[in-house]
């Protein structure tokens, strides 16, 4: 009996501890479940339907895809795509920069468009060794006949493709211009006009049929047409020139000294600003030449070489309507304006020679030599020609007695020569001029 009683608080005392185990295990159990729906449920069973954003769809759907399962092919076709994007980034921030680049050069000189064409047009690359070629010629401006409708509306008869001879005369040189413009009748040529700067010269040419024009009164203008000397008239053509380009006419300037045996139109090469006669009497001055230059006291040094070519002769060039063709007139014209004592032939061959230096910007302007046997000065044809057999064969375009004072004398002899063959009609006069 003692026995049983010991016996049955150890049987009490074995079952309080199976009740607290079980009751360990299902708390356990409980916040195991706990854990599992909250995950599953983060917004609790009752959660509305907004409470389930896209967002956080979303969010599942990029954890999801994220996997790091994610095929290798997905992967390089998303790289392709990125590379492409980057490449069509870099194009459009390079086409933004040539805009740009435009843009600012359009600003910088909005009245100079017709010059800044080619710069702004489309970027080519270099070609191949020995084929690259540079621009030859600039655009011809775009015409403005409000600057002389009365000069346009004579210039759209006598012109011939846009093209003409001009030539400035007063009554001092009457005899020279009627052996002058009589050359061109002789040759044929259509296109030229005198401007006149007195009324007896226009009167005259109306009277021989010539073309003329008599400028508006100007008292400037007048006064050097009516007493200025020969350089003072020479001067003033390139101020009156300007009127012709910007009408958009190419002129072939010429003195009055010149005579006239083939239409010179036919012998242009217009692939630039400026094509003009040279006072070079062979082909080393005329087209250039390197001239060594000797110092002694330099030694080793003493031998400089340097590039020299004889000057262009401002009585007779070609000048095309263009930028820099209208801006050396404006710099000749200006110069000779404020320099009174300089010489306008030496002014045009400084303008148009002298390169950009620190101080001075150059004209950057296209110019092209004419064949000194074609457009031949005096010195070539009284030193060289008239002494050679072959050469004295040769017909030229024109020749201009530009070396000699007694002008009209000898343009009459140039007339028999060439005109009405008498061989010896060159040969009473000397070499040079007798003072």
């Amino acid at each position: 009996m003692m026995a049983g009683r010991r016996e049955g608080p150890l049987m009490k005392s074995g079952g309080g501890g199976g009740v607290g185990s079980r009751i360990a295990v299902a708390i356990g159990i409980g916040i195991l479940c706990g854990c599992v729906f909250a995950i599953l449920f983060p917004s609790g069973f009752f959660a509305s339907p907004a409470a389930i954003s896209p967002a956080n769809t979303s969010i599942k759907s990029r954890q999801v895809n994220s996997s790091p399962c994610e095929s290798p092919e997905r992967l390089n076709m998303l790289k392709s795509e990125l590379a492409s994007l980057t490449e069509k980034n870099a194009e459009l921030k390079k086409q933004v920069r040539e805009l740009s680049s435009k843009i600012q050069l359009a600003e910088q000189g909005k009245d100079q468009a017709q010059k800044q064409f080619l710069t702004l047009g489309t970027l080519h690359k270099a070609g191949p060794f020995g084929t690259v070629k540079g621009l030859r010629t600039n655009p011809s401006v775009l015409p403005d006949e409000s600057v002389n409708p009365g000069l346009a509306m004579i210039l759209e008869k006598v012109a011939v493709r846009k093209e003409l001879i001009v030539a400035l005369a007063n009554s001092k040189v009457r005899e020279m211009l009627e052996v002058w413009f009589a050359s061109i009748k002789r040759v044929g040529i259509p296109n030229y006009i005198v401007v006149a700067l007195d009324d007896e010269t226009e009167n005259f040419c109306k009277s021989k049929d010539v073309p003329v024009y008599r400028r508006p009164p100007d008292e400037n203008v007048d006064s050097i047409g009516k007493q200025g000397s020969n350089h003072a008239v020479s001067g003033l053509k390139f101020h009156i020139l300007r009127e012709f380009l910007q009408l958009g006419y190419s002129v072939l300037l010429s003195d009055i000294d010149i005579v006239y045996l083939q239409n010179p139109f036919d012998h242009l090469y217009r692939d630039s600003d400026v094509e003009s006669m040279s006072d070079g009497h062979n082909n080393m001055t005329a087209y250039g030449f390197n001239d060594v230059f000797d110092e002694k006291s330099m030694g080793w040094a003493r031998y400089a070489h340097t590039m020299r070519i004889w000057v262009y002769n401002s009585g007779f060039f070609f000048i095309r309507p263009t930028i820099p063709a209208i801006e050396l007139l404006d710099r000749v014209a200006y110069r000779l304006s404020h320099e009174p004592k300089s010489w306008d032939q030496a002014v045009f061959n400084e303008e148009l020679f002298y390169p950009s230096h620190p101080g001075y910007e150059g004209l950057h302007a296209a110019k092209r030599t004419m064949d000194i046997y074609l457009f031949m000065n005096s010195k070539v044809l009284f030193k060289t020609v008239r002494k050679d057999a072959q050469l004295r064969k040769l017909k030229p375009v024109i020749i201009h007695v530009n070396y000699h004072p007694d002008k009209l004398p000898r343009m009459k002899a140039i007339v028999e020569f060439y005109v009405n063959e008498k061989q010896n009609a060159l040969d009473p006069f000397p070499d040079g001029s007798d003072w």
